[in-house]
Parts: structure tokens; C-alpha cells; sequence
């Protein structure tokens, strides 16, 4: 664990002290192993594009609603990365992490974005699975140790937001 002369004050340190946190759950190898499928599963969106797809193969009354779903899942996803770029904040340095990652920058998190976006478009058409492995999505993410508390919480909102946004051009009502 790190030495308290190395943690920043104020909301960074909070973050800095979760992660750190976080990050020794890790040393569990079950725990271990469920944040890297889980943080594997979600990279660019993977697990929720499948998981629309699906729905829409599945559901063929709300075929369209399940594909606009994954199009708000998508749109988020472009969005968070495109955020990311801008922001630019670097991932945490100071744990070793369990996976590795596409880019360089933290903030917000893309697979919290994904993640939010898709249990709440999905979870408006009645899937009950999606919300919960979200969430486990989102905690993979800090328990992997690629990101902070404050990115997770930024990208899910980021992704809610959208996907409420979009929620009734989803459905098929007026945008």
C-alpha cells in the first residue's frame, strides 16, 4: 500500500485511498480473475452491443427499440472517449493494475459510460440482468485498478444521462 506522504488531499485522496482500496481486493485471485472478464467483457462497449443485439434478435416486437438502445449504448461510449481526450487524466499510478488498458487516460470511465447507458436502455425495456452487471462492470474498473472512484462515478452518469436522454426516441416516441 502506499506511504500517506504520497497521497493528495481533498477528493483526490479520497479517490486515491478507494482505489488503493479497491485494488488490494484484488489480491483475491477469484476476485481477481471476475474484474478481468468483467473489465475484458466491457472494453469498447463489447457486452452491451452483444447484449442489445441479442435483445433485438430476441424481442422481435421491440426489435427497433432494442437496436436505438444499443445505438444511445454506442453513442455514449463515442462520447466518454471523446471526453477522455479532452480531460485527459491519467490513470492511477500508484497501484499495480490487473488488466491493461487501450489508452492512457482515465477520465471519465468508458466502461462505466457503456455500462450506465446500457442499464438504463435496457433496463427501460424490461432486462433485469443488465443493471446488477453493470454495476460489477463498473467496480471491476477500480478493483482492476485502472481508474478512480470519480471517473467511474463521472462515466456512469455520463452514460445514464444519455441513455435518459434518449429514452424516448428509444421507445419510438417524439425525440
Amino acid at each position: 500500500m502506499d506511504d500517506l506522504q504520497d497521497r493528495p488531499p481533498g477528493l483526490p485522496g479520497v479517490d486515491h485511498r478507494i482505489v488503493s482500496a479497491l485494488r488490494a481486493c484484488g489480491a483475491d485471485p477469484h476476485v481477481a480473475g471476475a474484474a478481468r472478464a468483467l473489465s475484458r467483457a466491457g472494453e469498447h462497449g463489447a457486452l452491451w452491443l452483444a447484449a442489445g443485439l441479442a435483445g433485438a434478435v430476441v424481442d422481435r416486437r421491440r426489435r427497433g427499440a432494442w437496436l436505438r438502445g444499443t445505438a444511445l449504448t454506442a453513442g455514449a461510449h463515442v462520447a466518454s472517449s471523446t471526453l477522455k481526450r479532452v480531460v485527459r487524466r491519467p490513470r492511477p499510478t500508484h497501484v499495480e493494475p490487473l488488466v491493461g488498458t487501450v489508452g492512457r487516460h482515465s477520465f471519465p470511465s468508458s466502461h462505466a459510460t457503456s455500462a450506465a447507458a446500457a442499464a438504463v436502455a435496457f433496463g427501460a425495456l424490461g432486462s433485469r440482468a443488465v443493471p446488477p452487471l453493470a454495476a460489477a462492470v463498473c467496480v471491476s474498473r477500480l478493483v482492476a485498478g485502472v481508474h478512480y472512484p470519480s471517473d467511474v462515478a463521472a462515466g456512469a452518469a455520463l452514460g445514464a444521462l444519455t441513455a435518459r436522454l434518449g429514452a424516448r426516441w428509444m421507445t419510438g416516441g417524439p425525440a
